[in-house]
């Protein structure tokens, strides 16, 4: 055992190098100096030959990633494989004129070349990573190293399979001889260790965490085995792609964004108390994790620093399921005081406080996914967000008003809802007009997530493998497998008709929020102008002139103290010398101008400083 690589195939980001394959050599190296590991970034390849512009488009879309290589391990199936391919494209107008077959070929040529590149006969280990996007991908360049190198010792791992999943993999693909359940660092680094010391495969003890092919469902339980602490890991090992990347013309050069992490696993699935549903409803991303765990702020920045520095870029991915509460505030104001101008992605809870946002903004972040998913509270109370539609609203205003791109979803067809949960959506949607539009996605249903665990409690009469595997996998292996995307009978055709509305409702929001700003000017649709003693709020429309408002006195006060969201009862009490018979009608305008967004008692101000305010 002196070599070991790791792989990542398409489709990731390619302007990403694998967070999965840096941390995982990172800490090989850290544990066995003497050990040779080498990162494969394949992907990155496969982008640079088949064109970025083409390799994006198709890894935006799971079904269109995992179609190409189908029909590379199952040519007898290119028919049934071509029809989800074209199905899919129809939404996406610049892969309308894309020749599937030549497409195929195309990538045929780049991987068989990657594979032939390498000696494989001289690794002691190959360890594929194996997310969303890179199922089929990943089996085939496995099935091509083991056809020519039988004796290569195999293992995979990644979130594409959890628990007892993982048999029905070993037994359909016998080119695998390991599976990794959950992170990967401890049971990793113990397979490794044994090998060196293991002529047979069956020699070797048992390791947790870690399923062999020839193991029996009932023989160990499949387990996970992750690290305590988080403080022991060193910074991500990215050298291998940034060292390919410098092997492309200049043409195909790029400044890539650096992937780190602050915590693995979700603090909001842990908090749950017993009896209730774990988690967001719709989620199954931390299958792989059991609690949550998260650096010290200190180790954060420095790994930020190195790598930044290293690297030579500043664009920087948090790659969190969920950011620490606590910490988070901290974290961002070391990376403020670093005095580099990165740009930073992240993603965040609704319920981020103003202050920690306007943190992350000062330290650089560009780009923000919210777990917003829904913009009515009942909907929100279904999907176990624990947090409401006002507070949603508030946090889409304070992205606005820092100029943070908001790029989060907006759920629909979630099993159960109903008319009432679709008529609140149409409303908040008119008070959300000014904020950038968010992204209308259907549910779809995850293995392992909370609905999937209890479907009848959803309304669900059946769950099943999503049908398109059966298009692209063979029979027997459809049957045996149990894949991270599924599918369900249950209120479908209900659900279709009852969304309309609100998938309407979002086109247009995005289409008059793009007009507005076409002149390249992004000031906000809805903005104030603060006088001192009063107020002048500008509320732009389309092919009109703007509405503008001015408050006076205490009007203006009460709009500024509402720039976060107050109950009536907050607001009586910091005004005790006006009259409620004077405070509720003005608040009632407000809303009737759409200026303010009144819910169940509680009332936000809409209008966004045209500079930011400390509040």
């Amino acid at each position: 055992m002196e070599r070991v690589i790791l792989v990542s195939t398409p489709w990731p980001l390619y302007s990403r190098p694998s967070i999965q394959l840096g941390a995982l050599k990172a800490y090989l190296k850290q544990e066995a100096p003497e050990l040779k590991v080498h990162a494969f970034h394949a992907y990155l390849k496969v982008a640079e030959h088949i064109g970025y512009k083409l390799y994006r488009s198709i890894s935006e879309r799971t079904w269109l990633a995992e179609t190409v290589y189908a029909a590379l391990l199952f040519p007898e199936r290119t028919k049934e494989i071509e029809r989800v391919f074209f199905r899919e494209i129809k939404g996406k107008p610049e892969l309308r004129k894309v020749d599937f077959k030549a497409l195929k070929s195309q990538v045929k040529g780049v991987s068989d070349g990657l594979i032939n590149s390498v000696n494989w006969e001289r690794c002691g280990l190959v360890g594929f990573s194996i997310c969303l996007c890179q199922l089929t991908s990943s089996l085939y360049f496995i099935k091509c190293i083991k056809q020519a190198f039988p004796k290569v010792a195999i293992v995979v791992g990644g979130s594409m399979f959890s628990g007892h999943t993982i048999h029905g993999l070993l037994k359909m693909f016998p080119e695998v001889d390991f599976a990794i359940n959950g992170e990967g660092e401890l049971p990793l680094s113990q397979l490794v260790r044994h090998l060196s010391r293991w002529h047979s495969h069956k020699d070797l003890p048992p390791i947790p965490g870690l399923v062999r092919r020839n193991s029996k469902k009932n023989e160990m339980p499949v387990s996970l085995c992750q690290m305590e602490t988080l403080s022991n890991l060193p910074p991500p090992d990215y050298d291998d792609y940034f060292r390919l990347l410098r092997t492309f013309g200049p043409e195909k050069t790029f400044f890539p964004t650096l992937p780190a992490e602050i915590s693995r696993g979700c603090w909001w699935r842990r908090s749950q108390r017993p009896g209730k549903t774990a988690g967001c409803a719709f989620c199954n991303l931390n299958l792989q994790w059991d609690g949550y765990r998260s650096k010290t702020p200190h180790q954060v920045v420095s790994e930020v620093d190195h790598l930044t520095t290293k690297h030579k870029t500043l664009s920087v991915a948090f790659m969190d399921n969920l950011l620490p509460a606590r910490e988070s505030r901290e974290i961002f104001g070391q990376l403020g005081n670093l005095k580099k101008d990165f740009r930073l992605f992240a993603e965040i809870r609704a319920s981020t406080p103003r202050h920690v946002l306007e943190g992350m903004q000062v330290a650089g972040m560009h780009e923000v996914q919210v777990g917003i998913e829904a913009l009515s509270t009942r909907l929100l109370k279904k999907l176990n967000k624990g947090t409401t539609a006002i507070q949603n609203l508030e946090i889409m205003k304070h992205c606005e008003e820092f100029g943070i791109a908001n790029v989060s979803n907006l759920i629909l067809q979630f099993p159960r809802s109903d008319d009432q949960d679709v008529q609140e959506t149409l409303r908040s949607l008119e008070f959300a007009l000014p904020f950038r539009p968010l992204r209308a996605v259907h549910f779809w249903l995850g293995l392992g997530s909370p609905v999937w665990q209890d479907p009848s409690a959803f309304g669900l009469r059946a769950v099943f493998n999503h049908p398109n595997y059966a298009a692209i996998f063979p029979p027997d292996i459809f049957r045996s497998m149990r894949f991270m995307i599924q599918a369900y009978r249950g209120d479908l055709g209900y659900q279709r008709k009852h969304w309309q509305p609100v998938k309407k409702k979002v086109r247009a929001w995005k289409k008059v929020y793009a007009q507005i700003h076409k002149s390249g000017l992004h000031a906000p649709i809805l903005s104030f102008r603060d006088g001192r003693d009063f107020l002048i709020i500008r509320q732009k429309r389309l092919n009109a002139e703007p509405f503008t408002h001015r408050l006076v006195g205490t009007s203006r006060t009460i709009y500024l103290f509402c720039q976060s969201h107050r109950s009536l009862r907050t607001i009586l009490g910091h005004f005790p010398a006006t009259a409620e018979d004077k405070i509720v009608p003005f608040l009632q305008m407000m809303v009737d101008k759409k200026l303010m967004f009144e819910e169940n008692g509680k009332y936000l101000s809409l209008a966004v400083p045209l500079r930011p305010r400390k509040l």
